[in-house]
């Protein structure tokens, strides 16, 4: 009987272990099927994805870069295509040793390995980063033929931007290089649509219409999708989106006249600024010393990049936009205008000019020391008389000379279309509160305001500043923006899919006014201070001469420039427009540490004339002796700006692969 119980009792437990046996297989298998249900059903879209992307990859199209063209279509940037061979350092073993090797078939410099090392370390380790570019077709055939010694090498065909003129406009042009870590970071903030599209870019624009024009120049990447093996090695195209090349950008500048200009300014430094007062349309855009941009596009080496930024001449510096200067006595027509706008003083308001000033017991020196006797309005600015102008200032006021002078662009951004520009100041009781600390310099001194009347003392103004202001006045006070772009074009096509336009600002001068001071700047180039350089054109013209100091000299001391390092010489500037009818072109000009006015500047400004309005293009004696300051009119007969050849047989040939 025992034993019976016995053997129920174990029959009993059997059946639980069974039964809980079974639930727990019944249960796991429902946690199966219900990961089955999960993944198969629910999730089946999602994974199947990640299942064809992990067997595919998406490689993107980069897009060629759009060209830069001046106004009558001459290239100032474009694209060729060339073979570069380029490492991937994720899968060198030995990046060092490769290198020695490839250098028996390809001619790699020590340049080469410099601009590797830097790229390298801005990129990460599975970019394909260039070691050697522009190979010839005899190194592409000598590396294909050894290829299986060199995994991870691989020769690629890229294109690469040129600028065919070199030095020619690089300012206004600007440059391409490659993408670095805090321009990376601005992307970041970008559109997930706009960082998509910068997928596989390694280079940007990088200053002057490069920069502005970036997002336009860029187009619009595609995409190839491809089927990997499990080496990650491409096996098959499975679909693909082309690129849409970048748009063409066409400037306002007038290449042929930006070379004139940079060939007569030679070895000097300086700006020029020359605009369309009818539109705002800049013709020329000019910053002495310049650089070739060409240096930039494949990462400029350590030795190229230490002169251009060491140089005393800084070439990099963009002095048309960013440079600030003194405006001298071209500030004399401006504030000729500002008499009579605030009712200061009328045309025939005339004053007794001694050859100096006296405020309280300072000596304030005019023209030399020199008397000029009785001088009204047009008289003091064909002979420049320093005493109407210190004695205007007075009679003015800082305050009142500020808010004349804010509305023309004086100290104040143009908005011109090219990033960098600076304000320069324009001085006021307000300003000068606010720039210094020390209590004492806070305040305004009465004296100060007497210099302001003949561009110096605080004055400082970019020659942009001062071309808009002169553009501006040509126009009988109707203000334009000043703009480098004048259309966007199709690249394929060639049609136009925008053009910029400048709606006017009309800063309400009374036309009698205008004409007044438009009339004694053509008495400048009469009987004034730059009649020798414009004799015998066929064109009337006005302008004002102008001579800024870079250093102090004292009322006590006299300028000898001869004494002075050439650094410390006075600058020499001129602002002008033409013709006097129905002006077409105002222009400043700054030539830095040269000394009068009419020497160095004048000449410069009179042979832009010659090219816009009578299409003359002066010769080598012509040029030479501008670069000199000997010029006054032209040597010699003139050549024909239009049948010139193009590039001029100085500029470098286009590089092609």
């Amino acid at each position: 009987m025992t034993e019976l119980r016995n053997v129920d009792a174990e029959l009993g437990e059997f059946r639980t272990r069974i039964t809980v046996a079974g639930v727990f297989v019944l249960f796991a298998f429902a946690i199966l099927a219900s990961r089955m249900v999960y993944l198969q059903v629910l999730r089946h879209d999602e994974l199947l994805e990640q299942a064809e992307t992990n067997r595919t990859t998406i490689l993107p199209v980069v897009p060629q870069r759009g060209q830069i063209l001046d106004r009558h279509g001459k290239v100032l940037a474009t694209n060729y295509s060339a073979y570069t061979l380029e490492l991937t350092p994720s899968k060198v073993k030995d990046i060092n040793a490769t290198i020695e090797a490839l250098s028996t078939l390809v001619n790699i410099e020590a340049r080469d390995k410099r601009r590797f090392r830097q790229l390298m370390q801005e990129s990460r380790l599975f970019d394909s980063v260039p070691i050697r570019t522009r190979l010839s077709d005899e190194e592409v055939a000598r590396f294909a033929a050894q290829r299986y010694r060199f995994p991870g090498v691989e020769v690629k065909a890229r294109l690469f931007r040129q600028y065919p003129n070199g030095e020619v406009g690089s300012h206004a042009i600007g440059y391409i290089g490659r993408i670095n870590q805090r321009e990376k970071t601005d992307i970041q903030t970008w559109s997930e649509e706009d960082q998509a599209n910068y997928r596989g870019t390694e280079h940007i624009g990088k200053l002057g219409a490069e920069e502005s024009h970036e997002r336009l120049l860029h187009g619009i990447t595609g995409f190839e999708r491809v089927e990997t093996s499990a080496g990650g090695r491409a096996v098959r195209s499975l679909a693909n989106q082309p690129s849409i090349s970048g748009s063409t950008v066409v400037l306002t500048i007038d290449v042929r006249l930006q070379k004139l200009v940079e060939d007569m300014f030679g070895d000097r430094r300086g700006a020029l600024v020359a605009i369309d007062p009818r539109n705002g349309d800049v013709l020329a855009f000019v910053s002495k010393p310049t650089f070739d941009p060409n240096l930039f596009v494949d990462g400029i080496d350590v030795d190229n990049w230490r002169a251009l930024n060491e140089s005393p001449d800084k070439p990099l510096l963009n002095r048309a936009l960013r440079g600030t200067y003194p405006p001298g006595s071209t500030y004399k027509p401006f504030m000729a205008l500002g008499a009579l706008e605030t009712g200061t003083r009328n045309v025939n308001t005339t004053i007794n000019d001694p050859g100096y000033w006296m405020f309280g017991n300072h000596r304030f020196r005019s023209h030399g020391e020199s008397s000029l006797g009785a001088v009204d309005l047009s008289k003091s600015i064909v002979k420049s008389s320093n005493t109407y102008y210190y004695s205007l200032a007075n009679e003015m006021g800082v305050d009142t000379i500020h808010d004349f002078m804010k509305p023309l662009g004086f100290g104040q951004l143009t908005g011109i279309d090219v990033g960098g520009e600076v304000r320069g100041v324009l001085p006021s009781q307000a300003w000068k509160r606010n720039s210094f600390k020390n209590p004492e310099q806070k305040r305004w001194i009465p004296g100060e305001t007497i210099s302001l009347g003949i561009g110096q003392g605080y004055n400082t103004f970019t020659m942009l500043q001062l071309a808009h202001a002169m553009a501006t006045l040509a126009n009988q006070g109707k203000k334009h923006t000043p703009h480098i772009t004048a259309s966007v074009q199709d690249p394929a096509t060639g049609q136009q899919i925008s053009r910029v336009v400048s709606t006017p600002i009309d800063l309400g001068y009374k036309a009698e006014h205008v004409q007044a001071v438009l009339e004694a700047m053509h008495g400048v180039t009469v009987e004034g201070t730059s009649a020798r350089v414009f004799a015998g054109t066929s064109y009337k013209s006005g302008g004002k001469t102008g001579t800024a100091q870079a250093v102090t000299i004292g009322q006590s001391e006299r300028y000898d420039a001869a004494k002075l390092l050439e650094s410390q010489r006075d600058h020499s500037l001129y602002v002008a427009f033409a013709p006097l009818e129905a002006p077409q072109v105002a222009l400043a000009v700054v030539v830095e540490n040269a000394g009068f006015g009419a020497a160095h500047a004048a000449p410069i400004a009179r042979r832009v004339f010659d090219y816009l309005l009578l299409d003359q293009y002066p010769n080598e004696q012509d040029l030479a002796a501008v670069r000199l300051g000997q010029a006054a009119s032209p040597i010699g007969k003139p050549l024909k700006a239009s049948e010139m050849p193009w590039p001029p047989k100085d500029l470098p040939a286009v590089i092609t692969p």
